[in-house]
């Protein structure tokens, strides 16, 4: 967790569909105080004079924001459905703002994991899927060089501690705290009632291999949901702990556990 101030003085707008009142609200705040924005809408992130990105849509347009924007702290705010990543709702985005200027707020770091396939290199902010598209795989499992096992099932899911409440929640995996340096291995419905879920440190080199005792023909990776890069048999895959991070802008030090307590509904009004 980290405290140290951002000194604002241009502010990228992103959003998959933007809406003209928010971005006026949003040059309504900043503009006064001397700070720019810019919308980013259909941009790279070759914006290195950025000093925040405001992301608004769900946790998908968070991705795609640390995607874009890697060497820039984003403050989500939540426009989809869930949003464990944003700091809130599009309720509390004057609030938000108003924090913001103050400089009441948080940054909170998150492990990347850096992914080598044959096709080249991608980043994962949550995680990291292999899989085939209708039948059961068989992937070799590495971890430092020492080979543990074979997974046989739908595919295998690497993740981060942050993705430990997006695609490994469903799969059954513990919640993390995701200022934690770790990876978590889950297979996807596996054939084996002895499998089981693992968390290494985040030093672990992570291969995994598709053996030849898989019969399915479209195997692919993606990695927090981007495009499906096509895997054949005998490929490898290589996981590591990149040394890039992501950072989030959060109001508040609880955020955490108050997001899941939102976003899973764990407490009822009148609890």
């Amino acid at each position: 967790m980290n405290e140290n101030k951002i000194k604002l003085r241009k502010v990228g707008i992103f959003s998959p569909q933007f809406e003209q009142p928010v971005t006026e609200l949003v040059q309504e705040w900043f503009v006064p105080h001397g700070i720019e924005t810019l919308a980013l809408e259909g941009k790279t992130g070759r914006n290195d004079d950025l000093d925040l990105v405001l992301s608004f849509g769900g946790d998908g347009t968070v991705l795609a924001a640390l995607s874009l924007f890697s060497q820039c702290p984003v403050l989500a705010v939540n426009f989809g459905n869930v949003g464990f990543l944003t700091a809130g709702d599009r309720e509390e985005l004057t609030d938000m703002l108003q924090s913001v200027l103050e400089g009441k707020y948080i940054i909170s770091e998150r492990s990347v994991l850096e992914c080598v396939h044959p096709h080249g290199k991608d980043f994962a902010v949550n995680e990291v899927v292999v899989r085939g598209a209708t039948r059961l795989i068989a992937v070799e499992l590495t971890i430092n060089e020492k080979h543990i096992r074979r997974v046989r099932g739908d595919g295998v899911i690497v993740g981060t501690a942050t993705g430990s409440t997006a695609y490994l929640l469903a799969a059954g995996s513990p919640i993390v705290m995701p200022e934690l340096r770790c990876m978590i291995i889950a297979g996807l419905n596996e054939y084996d009632f002895r499998s089981r879920h693992l968390v290494v440190t985040g030093e672990s080199l992570i291969r995994l291999q598709i053996s030849e005792q898989t019969h399915e023909k479209e195997i692919y990776l993606s990695a927090d949901g981007k495009e499906k890069i096509p895997l054949e048999i005998g490929d490898e895959v290589i996981i590591r702990e990149s040394s890039r991070q992501a950072k989030l802008v959060f109001m508040e030090k609880n955020y955490f556990f108050h997001n899941l307590s939102s976003r899973l509904s764990w407490f009822s009004s009148g609890e």
